[in-house]
């Protein structure tokens, strides 16, 4: 089961957190500041799946753009790793070309596709029609 989602730049700054199980704001930050702290000191040469504190850390980096996802210790790493990918997919389809600027102008954009592909904390969807398509009546709707 997936604990929590994470979009950080190379800077440490987080763009997105979405969280699936409770955990107080204070915590998150300093959650949030040793997760990223863990992930950017590692070179591109090492694994991208990290043993931290009770939880899985499962990161990909594109560009200047680090996506963290902490999952319990029965959770399949690879299928987590690829779910990253298949997310950022779908956000490069939408917007043409994913960076930091357009995740923080179209916040809510990228928190409905994260939510039609994450529910709960478990993963319920990966086809990119399927995620788009609210999005796309949202869009339709906007313009008329």
């Amino acid at each position: 089961m997936i604990k929590f989602f994470l979009m950080v730049n190379k800077q440490g700054q987080t763009r997105l957190s979405k969280y699936y199980e409770h955990v107080e704001i204070n915590k998150r930050t300093l959650l949030e500041t040793e997760v990223i702290k863990s992930c950017l000191s590692r070179s591109s040469e090492q694994c991208s799946f990290i043993e931290f504190k009770d939880f899985k850390l499962i990161y990909r980096q594109y560009a200047a753009l680090f996506i963290v996802v902490g999952v319990n210790d029965t959770e399949n790493e690879m299928a987590i790793y690829e779910f990253i990918h298949n997310f950022v997919e779908v956000l490069d389809e939408y917007f043409s070309r994913v960076v930091s600027l357009m995740i923080m102008f179209n916040l809510d954009k990228v928190h409905i596709i994260l939510d039609e592909m994450v529910l709960n904390g478990c993963i319920v969807e990966t086809n990119r029609a399927r995620i788009l398509a609210p999005l796309l009546i949202l869009d339709k709707m906007s313009e008329s």
